[in-house]
This record gives C-alpha cells, sequence and structure tokens, in this order.
C-alpha cells in the first residue's frame, strides 16, 4: 500500500502493527470466534506494544497521538486478517470522549485502563425503535428522589451492544429533561456492568465474530452523581464527539477487510491456470480487481482527511468527512469481498480459504453504526443544502 503521504513515524507503526497482525491472522480470529471465546492474547500483545491506546493522552498511559494513527493499528490488523471490533468502541468512542469531556476522576480512573487494555468499556446509543435517529432515543434519566448527592436513575432498552460481556461498564447514551424547556437532551453515564437492574441479552447473530452483540434493559439502574460525563447541558456536542471517531474506526475496519480479501484473490490469481496463463492474467478477473484496489484506495484518503481534521479538533469539517469516509470504505469492502470471492470460484465458499464468512461481515460496515442512507441525507442537507424530507 502506498504510504507516501504519511509521516515516517505513522509508516513505522503500520509496519509494525502489521507485523503483528501477521503472527496471529484470520485462522487464529476465525478459531476464537468459533470457540465462542475472545482474542484475549492479540488484545493483550496489543497493548503492551502501545497500539490500544495510541489515541489517549500521554499523562494518562496513552500514546498522545489521535484517530490517525488509531485508526492505522485497526486497518492494519484487519488488512491481516484479525481486525479487534472493541477498539472501535473502547479507546475510540469512550476513550475520546472520556480524554475530552470527562473529569479528572473519571479520567484517572478509565483511561490508563483503557490505554494498557486492562479495562474495556462498550457503548450504548441504538434503540429498538430509534434506529439511526438519535433524537428518538427514549433512554431517560431523572435525579434519584433517595439521593443526597444528586445521583441518576437511568431506565431504558439499547439493542446490538457490542461486547457487553467483557467489558467493565457501558457509556450509556441517555436523555434527560431540560430545566428551562423540558425538552429532552442527550447525556452519556457510565453504567457499570454489574449495576442492579442493568441486564443484558446475547442477540443470535448469523455474523461469527468473537464480539457478541446484546439487547441491554435498564430498570431503574441507580447511579452516583459522577456517573454523567462532562456536561449535562453540552450533551450533543459529547455524543458527537464520540460519533465521528466510530466513523472513522468503521472505516478502517472495513478497509482492513477489504484489503485482506483483495491481498488473497490476488495471490489466488496469480497462481491460478485453468488454460495456459494464470487466471489472473484475462481482464475478466484483473480489471474488476483492479478497480476494488482503486476504490479502496480513495477511501483511505478519506479516512486520512477525516482523522486529520478530527485530530485537529475540527469537529464540523470532520463530522461531513468521516461520514463519507464510512460510506466509501464500506462500499469499497463489500464490492472488494464479493469480487474477491467470485474470483475463486467454488474455493472462494470454503473454510479453507476463508473468504465466505466475510460475505457477512462486510455488510456490518455498511449498515452499522450509521445506515449509508442517512449518510446520504447528511450529506444532502449539511454539505448540499438541501431540504429534509423527514
Amino acid at each position: 500500500m502506498s504510504t507516501v503521504l504519511e509521516t515516517e513515524e505513522h509508516q513505522a507503526l503500520r509496519a509494525a502493527v502489521a507485523a503483528l497482525g501477521r503472527r496471529y491472522g484470520r485462522d487464529y480470529l476465525a478459531r476464537v470466534a468459533a470457540d465462542g471465546g475472545h482474542p484475549d492474547e492479540l488484545w493483550a500483545d496489543a497493548a503492551k506494544l502501545g497500539y490500544l491506546g495510541v489515541n489517549l493522552p500521554e499523562e494518562y498511559g496513552g500514546g498522545g497521538g489521535g484517530m490517525a494513527e488509531l485508526s492505522i493499528v485497526l486497518e492494519e490488523l484487519g488488512a491481516a486478517g484479525c481486525p479487534l471490533l472493541m477498539m472501535v468502541v473502547s479507546p475510540a468512542i469512550c476513550g475520546t470522549v472520556i480524554a475530552r469531556f470527562g473529569t479528572e476522576e473519571q479520567k484517572r480512573a478509565w483511561l490508563p485502563g483503557l490505554a494498557d487494555g486492562s479495562r474495556t468499556m462498550a457503548f450504548g446509543i441504538t434503540e429498538p425503535d430509534a434506529g439511526s435517529n438519535s433524537h428518538r432515543i427514549t433512554t431517560t434519566a431523572r435525579r434519584d428522589p433517595d439521593s443526597d448527592s444528586g445521583g441518576w436513575l437511568l431506565s431504558g432498552r439499547k439493542v446490538f451492544i457490542s461486547g457487553v460481556d467483557i467489558a467493565d461498564a457501558t457509556l450509556v447514551v441517555g436523555r434527560t429533561s431540560d430545566a428551562r424547556t423540558g425538552n429532552l437532551k442527550p447525556c452519556l453515564f457510565i453504567v457499570p456492568r454489574d449495576a442492579p437492574g442493568f441486564e443484558r441479552r446475547q442477540i443470535d447473530m448469523e455474523l461469527q465474530a468473537a464480539e457478541k452483540q446484546f439487547e441491554l434493559v435498564l430498570d431503574d439502574v441507580r447511579l452516583p452523581a459522577d456517573a454523567l460525563v462532562g456536561d449535562q447541558d453540552a450533551g450533543l456536542l459529547q455524543l458527537f464527539a464520540g460519533l465521528n471517531p466510530e466513523r472513522i474506526m468503521t472505516a478502517a475496519f472495513a478497509l482492513g477487510m477489504g484489503r485482506y480479501a483483495l491481498s488473497r484473490a490476488v495471490e489466488y490469481a496469480k497462481e491460478r491456470s485453468v488454460w495456459k496463463a494464470p487466471i489472473g492474467a484475462h481482464q475478466a478477473i484483473a480489471h474488476p480487481l483492479a478497480q476494488s484496489h482503486v476504490e479502496i484506495e480513495l477511501a483511505r484518503l478519506m479516512m486520512h482527511k477525516a482523522a486529520r481534521l478530527y485530530d485537529e479538533g475540527d469537529d464540523i469539517g470532520a463530522g461531513e468527512a468521516a461520514n463519507m469516509a464510512k460510506l466509501a470504505a464500506a462500499d469499497a469492502c463489500v464490492k472488494a469481498v464479493d469480487q474477491s470471492v467470485h474470483t475463486l470460484g467454488g474455493n472462494g465458499l470454503t473454510k479453507e480459504f476463508g473468504l465466505a464468512s466475510l460475505i457477512v461481515a462486510s455488510r456490518v460496515a455498511r449498515i452499522a453504526p450509521v445506515s449509508r442512507e442517512m449518510i446520504l441525507n447528511y450529506v444532502s442537507h449539511q454539505t448540499l443544502g438541501l431540504p429534509k424530507s423527514y
């Protein structure tokens, strides 16, 4: 992959993470998922090398970098066939939100553990009846009448929440009532895994992955006052400060998967001979693979732009670029996987070559954390100034 637009430090990080990924690879992750386990060994090694917390502040044990560095880590692990999905959630979303808006006590309590991998955090935003419309979130927080210190009671439901079973806590998006207007506004709360009233149910998925999906029920979960992250009146700003990294990292996840699938197809097309020459010599095989490579590279450029804007503090510019990067990377990934399976023919559907499972996995980036249709809505409204249809 071309790295001429990256610094020497970024190139060195990319090469080092790629080497770690090659030590584990697709077979490792597939075996862990089939056994119902978690990629603890890879997570621990990535943490020990400082990769998991590369975006977090140095004073709390992180690497002092940003989304540019963290997206490189996830992309390269994905390109090796062993992406760590919880990186999207724990250091990228939750770590970023706490680093930017958390109290000093919250930063000390969580950031060192998120950086060294000893603690993980899930992120709970999606609801059964809200879908991509975060303004319809019905999980509500109200002041606890029995609390002398201004505690909270949190009630509601969440769905498709990743890794709750292994996370020490979940950063839950709820809504509180504005004292002046009575309108509900978003706020973020740290909910410990063992909090009374906090229940989870695993969702049966066709997707085989180490990270499981859960439905959450919060039944008057009693939280202390300091469970609230940041300012109660700045909830929307804080929420989108976490969603932009989520989109950037989803793009990295998709690009890594697309690169992995494409590399397997290219390798196969060079070696497989049906007539006289390898099948890769035929343009009907070569051109679609070349097109996929072009689309992956273009999406990477937009991801780099989004990460740079975010790291420079341009939340508005990063919002547009992160949405575009997520859409472009997801589409490139789906097409790369599809073409790679098609290149291998029947072999593309065998467990031996490990590409068939990516047919389902590649759709994740198109669907989550926001659909491509909602991204196009965002671009049409925010960028082009077109009127809303809803």
